[in-house]
């Protein structure tokens, strides 16, 4: 199956199905705000290493989490009530895509998240688009995520913890603020422990196109979501 070169200036897309057995779509293309957000919306995303051509990425199988299957373990429960953590939202955006940027990752000799790309997601927080969690503890961000909220679907892109489950208290206190929007997955990407701990699952890549599909119907509802 071929892998299509982007136009670098035309800002389309071939179908997603169409991806490689690994999972890309595309390549190529020039990285902005508004190809970003119209890669999401038929839910594509880039991933690709320092020195790398941009890989743009439709993976089968997916790995999703709906709301309503968050696990929470006891200890977890214990660790957000006692540990002191404090948690904010959209108050640090740029803080924690220079730290998403900096953790280390196994396997992983670099970053995706070149200066272009902090560029292209800072403009999409701007824009009410891109969004962010912070944790907090004793006053220093140990911990978060940011993402993409696109009608009632968040494409979750990248999180860090410099302390052991700040990451975890991240996204936990993301799903259950989405549950009270009535939102209906959290795109997770790629299937990990982490995210399977919590609840995550994986679902072939037609099914989540299909949802990604209906999701159109109410981004023309909701498009952007404003969270307090």
């Amino acid at each position: 199956m071929p892998v299509y070169r982007l136009h670098p200036e035309l800002e389309l897309f071939p179908h997603p199905l169409l991806a490689d057995p690994s999972g890309i779509v595309a390549v190529m293309g020039e990285l902005s705000a508004s190809r970003l957000l119209n890669a999401y919306r038929h839910g594509i995303f880039p991933w690709f290493s320092e020195n790398e051509p941009i890989l743009w990425w439709f993976p089968d199988p997916r790995c999703i989490l709906l709301p309503e299957n968050l696990r929470v373990s006891k200890s977890m429960r214990s660790v957000i009530r006692n540990k002191g953590f404090e948690v904010t939202i959209n108050q640090e955006f740029s803080q924690v895509i220079e730290k998403c940027k900096d953790i280390p990752r196994v396997g992983q000799d670099g970053t995706w998240l070149d200066d272009d790309m902090i560029r292209a997601y800072t403009e999409l927080h701007k824009a009410g688009y891109a969004h962010s969690v912070e944790v907090w503890l004793d006053g220093e961000l140990v911990g978060g995520l940011y993402g993409i909220a696109l009608g009632k679907i968040f494409f979750g892109e990248s999180m860090f913890s410099h302390v052991s489950n700040a990451s975890k208290v991240a996204l936990i206190h993301l799903v259950e603020k989405l549950r009270s929007y009535d939102f209906q997955m959290i795109d997770c990407q790629q299937d990990t422990d982490h995210m399977r701990s919590l609840g995550a699952t994986v679902i072939p890549a037609a099914e989540f196109y299909d949802a990604i599909r209906e999701n159109h119907v109410a981004c023309l509802v909701r498009e952007r979501l404003d969270i307090p």
